[in-house]
């Protein structure tokens, strides 16, 4: 631990024990004040939490301290997920012994020999997670209010989800039935993100199988995402490697790689009659029972047996790989189906030639691939006579029958209704199937397990896909704030393809189904409306309620206002009294003001928070704010468990201290982008806080109480400038602009003025104080420091946001000094050797004012004489917005004066002595005669060398 280190977690220390001695953090409901509700999301505690969660609740703890500066009653609470498979996962691995994962606890996490032995039990584990999780918050110095801390497995939690579940069930949004999941074949149970290896959300697919047969009835079911193009297969492709099997599935005997007769295993009976390799099949001929031709079967290198069934179709004017591989071995043949804007009949050959592709393995196809498929889905219609290839094999007129049908719903259409009538249509009439498989493969189970679809039955989902439902989350989508504001279309997509989702689990911690034993609510259904929890629980402690009087009839009063204190008081034993003082404080703090997170859970956990939420609370509780800020990277590299960078937030403090390790989170990356977190930042935000301190202790020995100067009043404007941009960046979400102002904008600006002053004055430390508070929210423990050492009342973390009002005079005086000093630098007799230089002021600022707009003729009548009149309108218009905005602002502006009172400043600056006169002045020397060549704000300059 450096001493730098050192000193910022003493201080650290010293103000996190104050701020929990006085109960900062421990908000009250006051009637008719302004509040903010915010939380983040809360950790499984099956490790320790690590610097990306530290971000996202830095994030949090930044808007609910800059909310207290603006004077709102603030709550931000913290909870802990016990919920489900990941501590259980972790601990039946450490009961089996397994080295990997206790080597990986102790060197990551720092957990000692002789605790590890012990977490073979789940919830010691997650007890001694949930602790070392706890104190990491409180070391990195959030402002959490921990009387409200819960376990989402602590009866009064579970009763509160139990009610949920029961009203999303009378609701009818959950039902049981036959779907495919995400599916653990090793603990044979359903699993979402939170249950896998990097928190991966299986990606359920869906894709159409079509039985080709050869003429012994044999069937290779081609898997395809794209049927709409069987009318165009001119030959199947297998693996000549690659191991399959002859199976009964569906009814029939059929060809599939054994990989994928194991993944279908779980979605439908299989029966394996025999192994053989690929090549057994090459050369055989199927048909394509939609066109009734028969096509041969080749090997190919591009297929892969652990995608789809391992049978692919041919459809090479459409497909690039396919017309790649053709080519090689000379058999192309084209049948054109889909017209697209932009490519001419054959769209594969058109793009393959064009990239210079030259054989079936140039990594090349996959781009090409991508353009093809993108271009035919997005802008591809059916061409008009591909319904003339339908059914050749059938006889009059069935034929006709099925031409007329392609006719009426396939030829002509965009690929979009194709593709969606086909599918339909290969299963209704008996000629294909449906397979589910994980697209984003290969997802873990956390137990190590690849995981699979399986299409269940007599499983209990949440509808997601309700189209009422859906049209709620949208409007709620459409009103909240999102930030960033791109995420919007992403939540709108989920909630587009959301479905039914497993809600249940027979194993896990966590809460009962109230109404089937048997089934645990899986985690990422328990955890959607937990925020309103935060809101009552305190009360429901003080009061001393049972786990068995928080019936129905109570939640829906306190969350619903369904019945009277009085009738709920009857039936459930709770006190009146009491029943209205919980109602009273959910009403205070609801609806939430902000939620965050990573922005990973947009496809999940806040999509499922938005569902949640509109379903069950009226519109008027329905949240506010979303923020899902990027991930976290350390040194340029993901932090990853097996390449052991992850760094735990408590280790991350002890390296830095907590100041230097938020600052460093704070400026590194705006919310929404990817931050990489580098030690020798971290050591620099750390030596630039410390800059704070000294500056600090220097104002506070040394400031003087005087009238205050130019230079004083430029400081408190510039300060209250600073503090007008971090209030907006505060308010917008914008944390790293907020940092860069507070941590090295504003110093700079003190920098500049205490190297311009001999002394600084009050007025500076009155200044430094309004720093100081918006300082507070990015490092708050230097922040209260400061503020005592700067004589501030209380604490920073209390005190209302500052109201400075700018000079505007003051800062033009800044401005001009500024561009005097420019202009003297500009002009080739200054260099090294000056002796002085002397500066000729033009007094009539009134001519500036009227020469704002530009024209000559107005600049003449207020009194500027013809032969100048030009050259101001000219200078006038080089000025900046900001100096233009401040000259109209201001009335009277002696440049005399200011450049006096920075003539320290301008000297030190020049590195020469400075005399200043005013033109007009016959009593002064004309050297040079420099005087005719003043203008208002731009002196005549004579240098002397």
């Amino acid at each position: 631990m450096s001493e730098l280190a050192k000193f910022f977690i003493e201080l650290g220390e010293k103000w996190q024990r104050r701020w929990a001695e006085a109960r900062v953090f421990e908000p009250e409901p006051t009637p008719g004040a302004p509040k903010f509700f915010i939380t983040a999301a809360y950790p499984y505690p099956n490790g320790a939490i690590h610097i990306g969660h530290g971000r996202t609740y830095l994030i949090a703890d930044v808007l609910a301290r800059f909310h207290r500066h603006m004077g709102r009653a603030v709550l931000f609470p913290m909870g802990f997920h016990y919920t489900g498979t990941p501590i259980l996962t972790i601990a039946e691995a450490i009961a089996a012994g397994d080295k990997a994962v206790m080597e990986e606890y102790m060197a990551i996490y720092g957990v000692p020999e002789e605790e590890i032995k012990k977490m073979g039990d789940p919830l010691y584990l997650a007890r001694y997670f949930h602790g070392q999780s706890k104190r990491a918050m409180q070391k990195f110095g959030l402002s959490i209010d921990w009387a409200r801390e819960f376990t989402t497995i602590d009866p009064e939690y579970q009763r509160f989800i139990q009610w949920q579940f029961e009203k999303l069930r009378k609701r009818g949004l959950i039902v049981r039935g036959r779907h495919p999941v995400g599916w653990c074949p090793r603990h044979s149970m359903p699993v979402g993100a939170h249950d896998t290896k990097d928190d991966k959300e299986p990606d359920i697919g869906e894709w159409t199988l079509i039985y080709f047969a050869d003429r012994d009835g044999l069937v290779f079911p081609a898997a395809t995402l794209r049927p709409e193009t069987v009318l165009g297969v001119t030959n199947m492709w297998i693996n000549l490697e690659g191991e399959y099997v002859v199976a009964e599935y569906d009814g029939r005997k059929m060809v599939l790689s054994r990989d994928a007769a194991y993944r279908l295993s779980f979605q439908g009976a299989v029966k394996v009659l025999r192994e053989a390799k690929g090549r057994e099949f090459v050369g055989r001929e199927v048909q394509n029972p939609v066109t009734g031709e028969w096509v041969p079967i080749y090997g190919a290198k591009f297929v892969d047996p652990k995608v789809g069934t391992g049978v692919v179709m041919s459809v090479p004017a459409h497909a690039p790989y396919d017309y790649a591989a053709l080519r090689d071995i000379g058999a192309v043949r084209l049948i054109p189906l889909i017209r697209v804007e932009g490519y001419g009949e054959y769209p594969a050959k058109e793009v393959v030639e064009r990239m210079g592709i030259k054989s079936q393995t140039d990594p090349a196809l996959e781009e090409a691939t991508k353009e093809v498929y993108s271009a035919e889905y997005a802008r591809g219609v059916m061409r008009e006579d591909v319904a003339e290839l339908v059914g050749r094999h059938l006889p009059e007129p069935a034929r006709s029958m099925v031409m007329a049908v392609f006719k009426m719903y396939f030829a002509g259409r965009p690929v979009r209704e194709a593709r969606e009538f086909i599918s339909k249509w290969l299963v209704e009439a008996g000629l294909g199937g449906v397979m589910y498989d994980i697209m984003n493969k290969p997802v873990y189970c956390r137990c190590g397990t690849e995981i699979v679809v399986k299409v269940l039955e007599d499983q209990w989902f949440i509808n997601y896909g309700e189209p009422r439902w859906k049209e709620l989350a949208k409007k709620l989508v459409e009103e909240m704030a999102i930030v960033p504001p791109e995420a919007r279309a992403q939540f709108f997509a989920t909630i587009d393809w959301l479905d039914k989702r497993a809600c249940a689990r027979t194993r896990g911690l966590g809460t009962p189904l109230p109404w089937s034993q048997g089934w645990v609510i899986e985690s990422l259904s328990d955890s959607t409306i937990y925020m309103a929890y935060y809101a009552v629980i305190k009360r429901i402690r003080k009061y001393g309620l049972r786990p068995e009087q928080l019936t129905e009839e109570f939640w829906d009063y306190v969350f619903l206002g369904i019945g009277t204190p009085e009738e709920v008081s009857a039936m459930t034993g709770a006190p009146a009294e009491a029943l209205r003082a919980i109602r009273e404080e959910f009403e205070f703090w609801y609806p939430l003001d902000s939620r965050n997170s990573g922005k990973d859970l947009i496809p999940n956990h806040l999509t499922f928070f938005i569902f949640n939420h509109v379903a069950i609370f009226p519109r008027e509780k329905w949240p506010r704010q979303i923020v899902a800020n990027g991930w976290v990277l350390r040194e340029g590299e993901k932090m990853s468990k097996s390449k052991r960078n992850v760094l735990p937030l408590d280790k991350a403090v002890e390296m830095y201290g907590p100041d230097p390790l938020r600052a460093t989170l704070a400026i590194s990356a705006e919310v929404e982008q990817d931050l990489d977190f580098r030690h020798a930042e971290a050591v620099r935000n750390a030596q630039q806080l410390m800059s704070i301190y000294t500056l600090a202790q220097r104002l506070a020995q040394s400031a003087e109480d005087r009238e205050p100067t130019w230079l004083d009043r430029w400081l408190l404007s510039e300060v209250a400038l600073a503090l007008e941009r971090v209030r907006d960046a505060y308010e917008k979400v914008r944390v790293r602009q907020a940092a860069v102002e507070v941590l090295y904008n504003v110093k700079n600006i003190f920098d500049s003025y205490m190297a311009a002053v001999e002394k600084p004055s009050k007025l500076a430390v009155e200044a430094a104080k309004a720093w100081v508070v918006a300082l507070e929210p990015i490092a708050p423990h230097i922040a209260e420091e400061v503020w005592s050492l700067l004589g501030g009342e209380g604490f920073v973390a209390s005190a209302k946001w500052p109201q400075l009002k700018p000079d505007p005079a003051a800062l033009l005086a800044r401005r001009y000094v500024d561009m005097v000093v420019e202009d003297v630098k500009k002009i080739p007799a200054y260099g090294e050797g000056v002796k002085r230089v002397v500066l000729y002021i033009n007094p009539n600022f009134t001519w500036v004012r009227a020469a704002l707009n530009n024209d000559v003729k107005s600049a003449i009548a207020a009194g500027t004489p013809p032969q100048l009149a030009k050259r101001l309108v000219e200078l006038v218009r080089t000025l900046g917005d900001e100096v233009r905005s401040l000259i109209a602002a201001v009335e009277n502006f002696d440049e005399r004066e200011a450049l006096l009172s920075y003539k320290n400043y301008v000297e030190k600056a020049l590195g020469a002595p400075v005399e200043v006169y005013t033109a007009e002045d016959p009593a002064a020397p004309d050297l040079g005669g420099k005087k005719k060549a003043a203008l208002p704000l731009k002196p005549g300059i004579f240098i002397e060398r």
